[in-house]
């Protein structure tokens, strides 16, 4: 009788167990994702750019153009676009992270980074985009 006790505890831990990660993950469901219609830019790491540290953010990251990055407005940070969130924009593949920050000047606006490429930015030029991301609490 003890050992099937046992078996039948060992079971229904193991069944607890099993089930925890799609309890865990049940709560992420419930996070908002957040829709914004923004300007976006595209910018390089080139110092005409920027100033004579072009592949530094404004946070200390160095910029890496493998990495899909933008910079945002200050706006937006304050809307919880904020440091290393994964953004989706509109009509380009896979997501971005947010690595650098814009000038207070700016409202609503993106500036993807394009590396070193600037026939690629120019080509972006400035386009009105949905962008999207999971908010944090």
């Amino acid at each position: 009788m003890n050992n099937l006790l046992t078996v039948i505890i060992r079971i229904n831990l193991s069944l607890t167990l099993l089930s925890l990660p799609y309890f865990l993950s049940a709560g992420d469901s419930k996070k908002e994702t957040v829709t914004l219609e923004v300007l976006a830019t595209a910018y390089n790491s080139v110092p005409e750019q920027t100033d004579d540290t072009p592949f530094e953010a404004a946070w200390g990251d160095i910029l890496d153009p493998k990495v899909k990055s933008i910079a945002v407005s200050s706006d937006l940070l304050d809307m919880g676009l904020t440091k290393n969130t994964r953004v989706e924009i509109e009509g380009l593949p896979g997501e971005y992270l947010v690595l650098d920050k814009m000038n207070k000047r700016w409202e609503k606006k993106i500036d993807i980074y394009m590396g070193t490429d600037i026939q690629q930015a120019k080509k972006w030029g400035i386009k009105k985009v949905t962008i999207r991301w999971v908010a944090t609490p």
